[in-house]
């Protein structure tokens, strides 16, 4: 089930709001044993969405936090930019391509 944070930019993205920001414009409230909630909704010029406005876009966050996750544990399996440059230094690109294909296969985005 995607988080009501992804599913709040998708549904802003959509309607020509590139960022939102948790502190200032959406304030999301999840008391505990419940399920998160709007509390406050700030963003001028774009109404609050409805529920099903939101439940739309269960499917296309559910994709997002799959392809963020995927890219996060990438980011941390690549090596640091300096054993890369060393890499390429002392073995050529040829080989650096490599070590990047592996961690890209051993992490695919879908």
């Amino acid at each position: 089930m995607a988080r009501l944070d992804t599913k709040i930019k998708l549904y802003a993205k959509a309607n020509g709001v590139n960022s939102v920001d948790f502190l200032t414009d959406v304030i999301v409230e999840q008391p505990a044993g419940e399920v998160a909630v709007i509390k406050t909704w700030n963003i001028s010029g774009l109404d609050e969405p409805t529920a099903d406005q939101l439940a739309s876009y269960e499917t296309a966050g559910n994709t997002a936090e799959t392809l963020a996750g995927v890219l996060n544990k990438r980011k941390k399996e690549y090596p640091s930019i300096v054993d890369q440059l060393d890499k390429i230094y002392h073995s050529g690109i040829d080989e650096w391509k490599k070590v990047i294909k592996k961690v890209k296969d051993d992490n695919p985005k879908s």
